[in-house]
């Protein structure tokens, strides 16, 4: 039986295509967020970040310099 990337032909995207792909499949989540199930660990997690951000507001970086940062990398 073909998996569902066989069956709609995906697997012959680029991988820069497919990457795009997942990043669209994954904004078209955001309408619904409280939709996307996380795991206990995944909240404790995020609990602690924010408790961390909290704390340390100038801590972090913006997500444009992030982005920037990303982006240069050869």
């Amino acid at each position: 039986m073909p998996s569902l990337l066989q069956s709609l032909g995906l697997e012959s995207l680029s991988t820069a295509d497919r990457l795009a792909l997942l990043g669209e499949l994954w904004d078209s989540l955001s309408p619904e967020p409280g939709n996307v199930p996380l795991t206990d660990a995944q909240k404790h997690d995020l609990d602690r970040r924010l408790t961390d951000l909290d704390a340390n507001p100038s801590s972090g970086s913006p997500w444009e310099e992030v982005k920037a940062r990303l982006l240069s990398r050869p």
